[in-house]
């Protein structure tokens, strides 16, 4: 379990914060182990009858702590926490719904492509900067941004790394709603109240068509996106790129 991140169920709601405000939220591999610990119980828990997530402080997630991937990470694709996360994802049948503000970052943001439903305040920005960093995208955003944004869409977020805003995000499908920041906290509260008004067997069942014949091809392609992450981790040309990284921010990696 990770400190970082806070685990609440109460009233039907499984209710997960990203709690490291401090670090923009960068989450850590101890926090994706919790995460998906998380969501996977959720699927065998009839109490929950909807996940939500939401980050703590300025920022909604600003991808990955890359220090404590270069430090902690195992190099079997099988083993990382992360995919473990990615595959929960995949598999989740309860509603998931996100309210995100601030920077989305990075896993931030593909993260976002496996909810139902995403609230974005008007204030949070959008971006992959996979490439920047000399890595691959992950959670299957390769083959669903292209879905949503169009092929050369895609190109922009994922080959030139280009930021977007709320009311973008809502434009290609990357949000469901977009409502100014003061208004975030209840746009979620009247979204939950909604789902949980629901017939309960007929939303899992219905959550469970909406992914029904993606599973395997969603998970066949963060397994293709997984084994090339962790093979750029180790090349020069990523070293580089993540020192220059550290060094633009006054910082080294651990």
């Amino acid at each position: 379990m990770s400190e970082h991140v806070r685990v609440e169920k109460n009233d039907g709601v499984l209710a997960i914060t990203l709690a490291r405000p401090e670090r923009r939220n960068a989450i850590t591999v101890a926090m994706y182990a919790t995460l998906a610990e998380a969501i996977e119980g959720a699927a065998s828990d009839d109490d929950v009858r909807v996940i939500t997530i939401r980050g703590e402080g300025r920022d909604f997630a600003a991808g990955n702590d890359l220090a404590d991937f270069l430090t902690a990470l195992p190099r079997d694709t099988t083993e990382i926490p992360v995919w473990r996360l990615l595959r929960v994802l995949a598999e989740n049948q309860v509603p998931l719904v996100a309210a995100v503000h601030g920077n989305c970052v990075g896993i931030g943001t593909t993260f976002l492509l496996h909810c139902d439903l995403v609230i974005a305040a008007t204030s949070a920005r959008f971006s992959m900067p996979f490439v920047d960093l000399a890595l691959v995208p992950e959670a299957a955003s390769s083959l669903l941004l292209p879905r949503l944004a169009g092929r050369r869409g895609a190109a922009r977020y994922l080959l030139l790394g280009e930021p977007f805003g709320a009311d973008e995000a809502l434009s290609i499908g990357v949000a469901s709603h977009v409502v100014e920041p003061a208004a975030l906290e209840s746009a979620l509260a009247d979204i939950v109240k909604r789902v949980l008004a629901k017939p309960p067997e007929a939303l899992r069942a219905t959550q469970k068509l909406l992914r029904h014949r993606t599973r395997d091809e969603i998970v066949e392609r963060m397994q293709l996106e997984s084994q090339q992450f962790a093979e750029r981790l180790e090349s020069a040309e990523a070293k580089q790129a993540i020192t220059a990284f550290f060094e633009s921010r006054g910082k080294r990696p651990d």
